[in-house]
Formats: structure tokens, C-alpha cells, sequence
């Protein structure tokens, strides 16, 4: 090889070695390009002052503080010997003397553990709070102030988290596989723990500790009891002390029948007195070895997992036995309201009311019940769930999914803010109008101390975290809305773009619109009008309309959409499964009444004709015909969005999302022609002229198959 050849090799090595690849999430720390706003950032942040005997927490502020103001300004932050005009406090009344000089404590007392105050006085920037976990979340808000280009010159804020509980779900496997991963493996690479620390671990709970996350389940809810046996506890143990710092409490997925299967016992039943002393024995087992470890989340009686009604025991009775196992240490028990039997003659969307709504007030203090967003799984779209502000005596923790499963999975994309705060907006009137969904979950419609809210990661070894690069955009919304659901999408997002790729108005323009309007068009080129679960069997990638003769009704899609020559759609009306009435009657007669249902839910409440007039005026089957094509349009949109930004991105992270945005369309277009080939068999109606003909015949779609589609 030539010298000149070596050269050449060494410099696009040394370029790709730089290139922007998504690693670096929101916390790139890029210069800042505002020259008015660098000057009054370097003015102002000559130095810093910490306690002088730093927690292991209070130096990750300092050091992240140290990474940030290095890459935002191209300066040393350094440490003050004491304090002057231009310095950056940061600390509690009890390790700062110059912030107990301040005499702030009354400001502070309100803000609890994790509350923070950042303020001007005297010159000086403030970070202040109760706990160094506190001044850790001010501090990330700080240097969220400096990537978004803010004046810093008058600041008073004060924040505190709406929920306590703010969990990360990884449904992550012990062989490293991810149940509805779209990222590669798990992060967690438990053969060489606890050996080996990879440096992905401390990144990680970076990421978290800067958008207020302070949990994280590591395993499935599939459970497998192995985890619970002392080598797998060894290795859990390093991954709590790396998290320590950040906040970041470790939890673990508890097999109902772990006492037969590493216990050696001959039965799990929860009113067994040695099954409840082997939870006990385990519960001092982790916390002798994990002092702050934050407890179980369980699935049981639930899609084959094992749990108390296969002893004639409810909910409760499981819960509560866990419950008391922890409970000396602090611990608390997600107990996931996701049941449903198969030998249940019942619509499947009424099941989980009917199990827990009974229990409200049985649960023991340390438990909450986990509620998914909606009552079926994690659909396009759902109404949200009946259990929320039907069981004001039990803390209801929402669960959300971050990853994709039913929403295009690893290559569309789809901001999920939005969908999000479609649910926590909602109205239950549970205690008349205004009693939101976000209202219950944060507790204060019921006055409870205990609350909480999960997201189902998205997260794998990807390099870039999420695979799709906006899937860490949802990564990033659910954080913030955790601890702040009255954060609107559009905030969030514009938050999101100006960390992860520019402060430049053309760029964040553009890409907002493309955001805002991402997850409508998923909804529109796959289940318009409350349409659900018509996707793929199993894997439930692609369309799937025609499913139907498996082994269980309720994981078919003619069991949901109910297609005839008739009509189509899901009565649950009074005339059908009565589902509406688990409502409350507000909701219930708005849902039950087919002139007052939105068309958004339409199909999901209502059996509809073909020949119903919509709202625009057209037909039910024209219009479904139109929504398809215009989720289509709608990709088409964001893809030209995209193409105008070619200039303005790096190249490597533009092409990935120009290269997925391209599946994207082909996939819609997927959706839109087998979907209305399906459905026009029970119409009976043409497609209008108007609409790209299908590629294909609708025997093509139906003998489609993917036996090794990710995630699965």
C-alpha cells in the first residue's frame, strides 16, 4: 500500500471514526452556533462550584456538566475555590454553604426528592434541590436550557416529577433475544456479567437521568425464574451500582411459579405459608445484595403465565403475598392488569375490567395495578382503558409501549407523543368533567402518594439505540411526559430536534411537521376509523385482515373487525358486548351513540353499513377507501419533508431515515392495497378510480409469510 493510499485509509477512518451515527442520542453537546448566546453561556459560566466532598452522584453532575460545557462552548469549566460572580453552584442547603447562605430551604421543601430549583442570584446560576439525585435532574435541565439555545441571564425555575414511579419495561430475555425488539439484542449481556461493564450501561442510565427516568424493569414480563437465582442476582447487583449514581433503580420480573421451579416447592399458591416464606427468603435475599433494589413487575394469568387463579386465588391474593415480601425493604409490586382468558365467552376488550374492577380496595399499599393505555394491546389507536377512574382506592399505573409492535416496528416512523397524550388527555369523569386519565395516574384524583407510569423500551444494541432514529424521539417524549404530562408533543418534539440535530428554524420546521404529523398517517394506512389488531399472525408485521380459524378467537383479526356483506366493525354498544358500559355514563352514551362516537373510534364501538354517510359526506366504504390513501399521501409528505433537509443533516443519519421512509411508503401502500382488496370482498364495492390500483392480488398478500420477522 502507497503512503498516499495509508493517508487516504487513516483520514476516512478518521472521518467515519467522527461522523454522526445516532450513538449520542440528545446529548450531542454540539457547539453552539448562536454567537450572542455563546458569549452571554461563557460569560456566565466561568466557573463551578460543588460540595467539596462529592457523592458519587454529584460528581456524574460535574462530569456531565464538564463533557457539556467542553463540547457547547469549547471551554474548560473549572472549579471555583470559592464563590465569585459568573460561578455555577450546584448542590443541596446541606452540602453548599453558599446555597444554604441563599437560605432557599423554603423554596426547596416543596420540591421533594427529585424537585430541583435553578435560579440567578447574585450573578450566579443556581442548581439547587433536597437530594443530589435532585440537583443531577436540574442539572440535565440546565444543560438542556444551553442545547436549545436559551438565555440564562433571569432564570427562576422550579419542576418536580408528576409521578413517582417513571419505569423503563425491557422485555429482554436471558439469551439476550427482545420480545417486540426492533434494535438488535438486549443491552444486558448477562454471560459476561458481572464481570465485564460495558460502557453502554453508564451511557444508558445517562440517558435516562437526563429525561427523569428513575427505573428499570431489566427483564421480560415472560418471565423466567432464573433470574431470581443467586448467579443471575450477582449479576443484577452490578447493573443496580452502575445505576446508583443516576438515580436509576433496578426491578426485576417475578415468575409466579419461581417457588416450584428454583424453590423446590410443589406449589406457588400466595395463601401457602412456605411459598409466602420463599418470597420473603428471596426478598432478603435481593436487598441484602441490592439495598435500594425497587421491587417486581408481574404478568400472571396471562397469555399461558402461570399465577394465583390457577389456585383459585385472585389478583389480589398474588399481589398482596409479593407485596408483603417487599415491603420491609420498600419494595413495591407492578401487578399488569393485561389478562385474558381464552375460554372467556366475553368480548376480550371487557376482561381486565372485570378481573380487577371487583379488587379495587383489596390491593395492599406497595401495589400498583399496570394498565395498558388501552383495553386490547398497544393498538394504532384505542380509547383508553375502563380501569382508569374505575378503581379510585388502588394506584393505576399507565403502561405505554415504546416500541412499535403494532405501529410499523423497526422502520416507520411514527412520534408517539401524540398517542400518548390522546390517553393521558382523556376525560374518565370518574368524579364528574375534568377527572383525566392523567389525573389518575399522577394521583391526585384519588389522593394517592403512589404512582406510577412505564413505557415498554424500544431500546437494543443497535448503535443507534433504537434502530429507526426517530424511535428515539419516543424514547425521549415518554421520559419527558413522565415527568411532566403537561408537556405538549410539539414541545417535546422541538425539544427533541434542536438536541439531536440543529437550533436552525429550517431544520426544526420541517422536521416537527414531519413528526406531528406521523403517527395520524400510521393510524390512517392501517387502522382508520377504530379498526384494530388486523395485523400479521404472531409477529404482527404487515397487514392481516384475513386471520381468522386459529386456536384462540381473540388473537384473530376477523375476531375484531367482524367484516360482512352487512358492514363492518366491533359492536360493543348495548346491542352488542356492552363494552361502552364500563364507562362512565358521560363517556359510555358518547361511545354507545353512533352520531356521537368519534369516527376516530367509530369502527372499534359500532357494527357501521357500508352506505353510513360520514361526517365529510362520503360512504363508510369510499371513506375508509380515502383514509387508506391518505395515510399513504401522508408518508409521501414526510418524505419530501425529509429530502429538503439533505443539505442540512450528516449524511449518514439522512440516509438511513430517507432509506427507511422509502420502506415506509412501499409498506403503506402494502397496508392500503390488502386491506381494501380484503374489505371489498364483503362491500362489494369498487375501489374509487382515484386510487393507485393494487400491485398485487389479494391471494398474493394472503399467502405472504415471515417466519423470522424480529421481534416475534
Amino acid at each position: 500500500m502507497t503512503k498516499f493510499k495509508v493517508l487516504l485509509f487513516l483520514l476516512l477512518a478518521f472521518f467515519q471514526a467522527k461522523a454522526e451515527d445516532g450513538y449520542d442520542l440528545w446529548l450531542r453537546y454540539k457547539p453552539v452556533d448562536n454567537v450572542s448566546l455563546k458569549a452571554e453561556y461563557v460569560q456566565a459560566l466561568k466557573a463551578y462550584s460543588a460540595a467539596t466532598d462529592k457523592s458519587p452522584t454529584i460528581q456524574v453532575a460535574v462530569d456531565e456538566l464538564s463533557i457539556a460545557i467542553k463540547g457547547l462552548l469549547g471551554v474548560e469549566l473549572k472549579s471555583a475555590d470559592q464563590v465569585g460572580e459568573q460561578t455555577l453552584v450546584l448542590g443541596t442547603s446541606a452540602s453548599s454553604p453558599y446555597i444554604a447562605s441563599l437560605k432557599l430551604q423554603k423554596s426547596l421543601d416543596p420540591l421533594g426528592d427529585e424537585g430541583y430549583m435553578i435560579t440567578t442570584k447574585k450573578g450566579n446560576v443556581i442548581i439547587a434541590a433536597n437530594t443530589d439525585i435532585g440537583v443531577l435532574y436540574g442539572t440535565f435541565h440546565f444543560l438542556r436550557l444551553l442545547q436549545t439555545q436559551q438565555s440564562i441571564k433571569k432564570l427562576n425555575i422550579t419542576s418536580t416529577p408528576n409521578v413517582k414511579l417513571r419505569v423503563l419495561n425491557h422485555w429482554d430475555n436471558l439469551d439476550r433475544t427482545v420480545e417486540r425488539g426492533y434494535a438488535g439484542f438486549s443491552l444486558w449481556d448477562w454471560h459476561r456479567l458481572p464481570g465485564y461493564i460495558d460502557p453502554r450501561y453508564i451511557d444508558y442510565a445517562r440517558a435516562n437521568a437526563s429525561i427523569g427516568i428513575n427505573g428499570t424493569v431489566l427483564t421480560n414480563v415472560n418471565a423466567n425464574a432464573l433470574v431470581l437465582t443467586p448467579a443471575y442476582l450477582e449479576k443484577v447487583k452490578v447493573l443496580a451500582n452502575v445505576f446508583r449514581p443516576y438515580g436509576l433503580k433496578v426491578y426485576l420480573t417475578a415468575r409466579f411459579s419461581a417457588p416450584i421451579e428454583i424453590g423446590g416447592l410443589k406449589t406457588a399458591d400466595p395463601l401457602n405459608t412456605e411459598v409466602q416464606q420463599w418470597w420473603k427468603d428471596k426478598a432478603d435475599e435481593i436487598y441484602n445484595m441490592i439495598p435500594d433494589f425497587g421491587g417486581f413487575l408481574v404478568k400472571a394469568n396471562s397469555e399461558g403465565q402461570p399465577g394465583p387463579q390457577n389456585y383459585g386465588r385472585t389478583h389480589a391474593d398474588g399481589a398482596n403475598m409479593m407485596a408483603a415480601a417487599l415491603k420491609p425493604h420498600g419494595g413495591v409490586v407492578m401487578w399488569r392488569a393485561f389478562v385474558y382468558s381464552n375460554e372467556e365467552p366475553d368480548d376480550r376488550a371487557k376482561q381486565a375490567y372485570n378481573d380487577f374492577k371487583p379488587l379495587d380496595g383489596k390491593f395492599d399499599d406497595n401495589v400498583l395495578v399496570q394498565v395498558k393505555n388501552g383495553a386490547i394491546d398497544f393498538q394504532p389507536r384505542e380509547p383508553f382503558h375502563p380501569l382508569f377512574g374505575a378503581m379510585p382506592k388502588t394506584p393505576m399505573m399507565m403502561e405505554f409501549q415504546i416500541t412499535q409492535e403494532y405501529l410499523g416496528q423497526g422502520t416507520h416512523l411514527a412520534y408517539l407523543s401524540p398517542m400518548y397524550k390522546e390517553c393521558l388527555d382523556a376525560d374518565t369523569y370518574a368524579k364528574g368533567k375534568g377527572s383525566t386519565v392523567a389525573k389518575v395516574v399522577d394521583g391526585s384524583l384519588n389522593n394517592h402518594r403512589l404512582t406510577g407510569i412505564a413505557g415498554v423500551s424500544n431500546i437494543g444494541t443497535e448503535r443507534n439505540w433504537t434502530g429507526h432514529l426517530f424511535g428515539q424521539s419516543n424514547w425521549y417524549a415518554f421520559g419527558r411526559l413522565a415527568w411532566s404530562h403537561g408537556l405538549s408533543s410539539e414541545e417535546i418534539a422541538k425539544e427533541w430536534i434542536r438536541m439531536t440535530f440543529s437550533n436552525q428554524e429550517d431544520v426544526i420546521n420541517p422536521i416537527t411537521n414531519i413528526m406531528m404529523a406521523s403517527h395520524e398517517a400510521v393510524v390512517s394506512y392501517m387502522t382508520p376509523f377504530g379498526l384494530h389488531h388486523i395485523m400479521g399472525w404472531g409477529h404482527h408485521y404487515g397487514p392481516g385482515p384475513w386471520i381468522a380459524n386459529k386456536h384462540r378467537a381473540d388473537w384473530t383479526s376477523v375476531y375484531y373487525h367482524k367484516a360482512d356483506k352487512n358492514g363492518i366493525g366491533f359492536d360493543r354498544t348495548a346491542s352488542g358486548s356492552n363494552a361502552v358500559a364500563q364507562y362512565f355514563p358521560e363517556v359510555a352514551s358518547k361511545f354507545g351513540s353512533l352520531e356521537e362516537c368519534p369516527e376516530k373510534f367509530l369502527l372499534w364501538f359500532h357494527h357501521v353499513p357500508w352506505t353510513y354517510k360520514m361526517k365529510s359526506g362520503k360512504e363508510l366504504w369510499n371513506a375508509m377507501c380515502y383514509e387508506y390513501q391518505h395515510g399513504v399521501e401522508e408518508v409521501e409528505n414526510m418524505q419530501q419533508k425529509w429530502q429538503s433537509l439533505e443539505n442540512e443533516i450528516d449524511a449518514g443519519r439522512f440516509e438511513q431515515v430517507k432509506s427507511f421512509l422509502k420502506i415506509q411508503k412501499k409498506e403503506a401502500e402494502w397496508w392500503r392495497d390488502a386491506c381494501l382488496l380484503y374489505f371489498q370482498t364483503f362491500s362489494g364495492k369498487p375501489i374509487p378510480e382515484d386510487i393507485p390500483k393494487a400491485s398485487q392480488t389479494l391471494e398474493y398478500y394472503e399467502g405472504l409469510t415471515f417466519p423470522f420477522a424480529p421481534g416475534n
